[in-house]
């Protein structure tokens, strides 16, 4: 009897359907029953493409097959043979056959088995590849007293098929819901949250658990509806175990086991373990990412599962988003674990203490990949016992920037150890990174192909570590920028050198900030023979020094100009905690325009100073730290964007340093007095200009403003006596005392010329001689005091005073008639 004849006889047709060819073949039977076979199908489908063999086998196109089939049938009957291939299983199906008009004609059952997977036209498997064979028998309608209702549209006694009606739709609302949330999660502990608050249509799972595998092992990563210490049995088991988890993780392909009997004949080794649960379904399903199992899932039910195919769908899609979001989790943990470990390494060990300093410092990553670049800061302990404070950034934001500035890091160590003085720490070291550069283009000479040679690289291609807003790629040469500090804690000197580094700034106790200007030098490994000048700041008790890279600065779209002023406005609005500091001025320089939040910081605040009366911190260096770097990547700066709106990101290093106060304190309040100080040397004279901007910002809450350009005047005349009539250089310092509306202004400017001025007559047509002039017009009170071997000259004015009254005027004063100052002031 032959096998064609026994199919007739019970009324079932074969047919094969291979989708990367799109073609249905089908026996004369099935054609039938698809409405494929006689005239009718050659007028519905001759378009398609349809062939007819001598025995009535006919293949047509898969548009004709699925014109013949209701559309949700189709799309069903569609994944069930996706997931026969993926399982390598039998699947069964039940499909309704519609004429042209739409109306369903017969209801027929599909079995079906992977033959081969199907490969696209490359040899590369498409998105859902495969070429299935199976037969195909009409379902009778079933007698009116079959329970269940129908769905709409469908034969009766159909509906428990699942094929179709409101399941379907809510298990495609459930798998998008659970692609999304398991797309979110960032750790291994997220995703296993997530699945386990997986609630599956109709099926819900009462137990899960999710194994990973290690080298020959398979472990348990975490579990969910199981008590605590129950996966002790499961936690280490090797992979030839006879366990249903083992098997998957090893072939590849799901287990099924719809009652505790399939268990218990298929596993019997393991059964008893599994026994004690009281679950009556199991699915263990292999997690499998680019073709690699990871791992498996396990799905355990306490009431029986059929396991039919829209399930088994359902739990494979779910186990491929679940391999996929363990992946990416795994990825980012190791790569937050290296990207801690470098940061870690790279940063100081610990923050040295100063004694009469605070420090706070803060570095962010902002940059891609592994979030590592090229800014650093470092406290280093000098034999003097004075201490360094550096911060700097190598061009670009990769893992070569980072290797660059370490090995920078340690050169500028080993240099301020030996007791440089800050010019020749920052010589050596652009010497240095000079030496690394040319070490890096020797290797990418000699070495072998496009790799970096023998010379200190980092990266694996020359294109690999990327360029970035600095321009640059990893095989170009690259330079640092850096600003080294030689603090004395007792006096609050600063002795500072500047690689073409941002400019620090100081803020006074009443919240008034200044950028001070320092002389500098080129960025380090540009010019090996580039002279970095010294320059010298002195930190008052009170005041906050803060070094940056130009990530906190720049960030948002801001130049170095807008930049300092959404810095002004943040870190003038923070309260000061030290002993004697008033309120914050409401106003910084210029006036704000836009209010720009400040964002609160998370930090803790400094320790607690002696003889504050109990007075309690507001703050401290650790919440204004925060608050300078939440202004620059908080929602305040989405608000307040610069002018160059497509500068790219950089990274953030700050370093904070505040000079304690001498506690004396009284609690009565007062404002704090501001007070500057600059040289200016002869081979600078543009640093005159920089002293001019000082008293501009010193003075910017002075209710005249005539008073101010008076003083910025009388400032700039004095400086440039100097320069012009003796050969060394001048020191200026402006302070402002006592109460806002009543303060004094005191400028002072001295030099090592011991050479008075002297009051003259200049002639209509004279190009000099009109600076006491000045003094006499526009300072409320002038002099010349003899100070070492030199002089230093003064101004005072007083706020709201009159400026029209001379200096002379004042009775208990009288004033030398050669050169007009007060008498009482110059000591002979």
């Amino acid at each position: 009897m032959r096998t064609e004849d026994v199919l007739t006889a019970v009324g079932t047709g074969v047919w094969r359907w291979e989708n990367t060819t799109g073609t249905v073949t089908l026996d004369a039977r099935a054609a039938r029953l698809l409405g494929l076979a006689g005239e009718g199908a050659r007028g519905a489908t001759g378009a398609a493409g349809e062939a007819a063999d001598a025995d009535g086998t006919v293949t047509v196109g898969e548009a004709a097959a699925r014109s013949r089939l209701h559309l949700t049938d189709f799309l069903e009957l569609q994944s069930i043979a996706t997931l026969a291939v993926t399982e390598r299983t039998l699947a069964e199906a039940l499909v309704r056959v519609v004429a042209p008009d739409g109306s369903v004609v017969r209801t027929v059952r599909v079995r079906m088995r992977a033959v081969g997977a199907g490969r696209g036209p490359d040899g590369e498997t498409g998105p859902a590849p495969f070429h299935v064979i199976g037969l195909m028998s009409e379902i009778p309608d079933p007698p009116p007293s079959s329970s269940g209702p129908s769905a709409p549209g469908a034969p009766a006694g159909i509906s428990r098929t699942r094929v179709t009606g409101d399941w379907r739709r809510s298990r495609e609302a459930f798998l998008l819901d659970a692609g999304r949330a398991l797309a979110e999660a960032r750790s291994t502990a997220e995703v296993l949250r997530v699945v386990a608050g997986l609630s599956m249509p109709g099926f819900t799972p009462d137990g899960l658990a999710v194994f990973g595998v290690e080298g020959e092992r398979l472990s348990v990563i975490g579990h969910h509806g199981h008590a605590p210490g129950d996966e002790g049995p499961f936690v280490d088991m090797l992979l030839e175990t006879d366990y249903p988890a083992a098997r998957v993780a090893r072939t590849g392909r799901a287990v099924y086991l719809p009652t505790p009997d399939d268990y218990r004949r298929r596993f019997p080794t393991t059964w008893p373990l599994a026994s004690s649960f009281g679950r009556q379904s199991w699915a263990f399903l292999p997690l499998t990412v680019a073709g690699r199992t990871i791992g498996a899932w396990l799905a355990a039910f306490s009431h029986p599962v059929a396991f039919t195919p829209d399930e088994r769908s359902v739990l494979s899609t779910v186990a491929r988003m679940l391999a996929q979001a363990l992946e990416r989790a795994s990825l980012h943990e190791s790569e937050r674990e290296l990207t801690d470990g470098l940061q870690r390494a790279l940063r100081p060990a610990e923050k040295p203490g100063m004694e009469g300093m605070e420090i706070a410092a803060r570095y962010v990553p902002t940059g891609g990949g592994l979030q590592v670049g090229g800014d650093w800061y470092d406290v280093i302990p000098l034999p003097s016992g004075r201490t360094a404070v550096v911060i700097g950034d190598v061009q670009g934001h990769d893992v070569r920037a980072a290797g660059i500035m370490s090995q920078l890091r340690i050169a500028l160590r080993a240099y301020a150890a030996e007791g440089h003085r800050p010019d020749a720490v920052l010589s050596r070291a652009s010497r240095f990174l000079g030496g690394l550069n040319r070490a890096e283009q020797a290797g990418r000479d000699t070495g072998p192909g496009s790799g970096y040679g023998t010379g200190p690289a980092y990266g694996t291609a020359a294109g690999d570590a990327g360029g970035d807003g600095d321009g640059g790629t990893a095989a170009e040469a690259r330079f640092a920028t850096c600003l080294y500090m030689e603090v004395d804690p007792r006096t609050g000197r600063l002795d500072v050198a500047r690689a073409g580094h941002p400019d620090p700034a100081v803020r006074m106790p009443d919240g008034t900030v200044l950028v001070r200007p320092t002389e500098g030098g080129l960025p380090l490994g540009v010019d090996p023979d580039t002279v970095y000048p010294t320059s010298q700041l002195l930190l008052q008790p009170g005041e906050t020094l803060l070094a940056c890279t130009d990530g906190l600065i720049e960030t948002g779209g801001h130049d170095l100009e807008s930049g300092w002023e959404r810095l002004r406005e943040v870190w003038a609005a923070q309260p000061d905690d030290a002993p004697g500091a008033a309120a914050p001025l409401p106003t910084t320089v210029p006036p704000p325009e836009r209010t720009t939040g400040t964002g609160k910081g998370a930090g803790s605040g400094g320790d607690a100073e002696a003889g504050t009366a109990g007075r309690e911190r507001a703050g401290g260096l650790e919440a204004l730290a925060d608050a300078l770097v939440q202004a620059v990547h908080g929602p305040s700066s989405h608000h307040r964007t610069g002018p160059l709106a497509d500068r790219r990101e950089d990274d953030i290093a700050l370093l904070l340093l505040r000079r304690k106060g001498d506690g004396t304190y009284d609690g009565t309040a007062r404002t704090p007095g501001r007070r500057t100080v600059l040289t200016v040397a002869q081979a600078a004279p543009d640093r005159i200009a920089s002293a001019r901007h000082q008293l501009e910002y010193l003075m910017h809450d002075w209710k005249d403003e005539g008073q101010i350009h008076g003083a910025v005047l009388m400032l700039s005349e004095m400086l440039t006596n100097v320069l012009v009539h003796t050969d060394g250089d001048a020191l200026a310092v402006a302070e402002i005392s006592g109460e806002r509306g009543a303060r004094l202004l005191r400028v002072e400017v001295a030099d090592h010329s011991d050479e008075l001025p002297h009051l003259r007559t200049p002639g209509e047509m004279a190009s000099s001689g009109r600076g006491l002039i000045l003094m006499e017009s526009l300072a409320g009170a002038w002099g010349v005091d003899p100070v070492g071997d030199g002089k230093s000259i003064w101004f005072e004015i007083r706020e709201n005073a009159d400026t029209d009254t001379p200096a002379d005027t004042d009775p208990d004063r009288d004033p030398d008639p050669d050169t007009g100052a007060d008498a009482g002031t110059v000591a002979v």
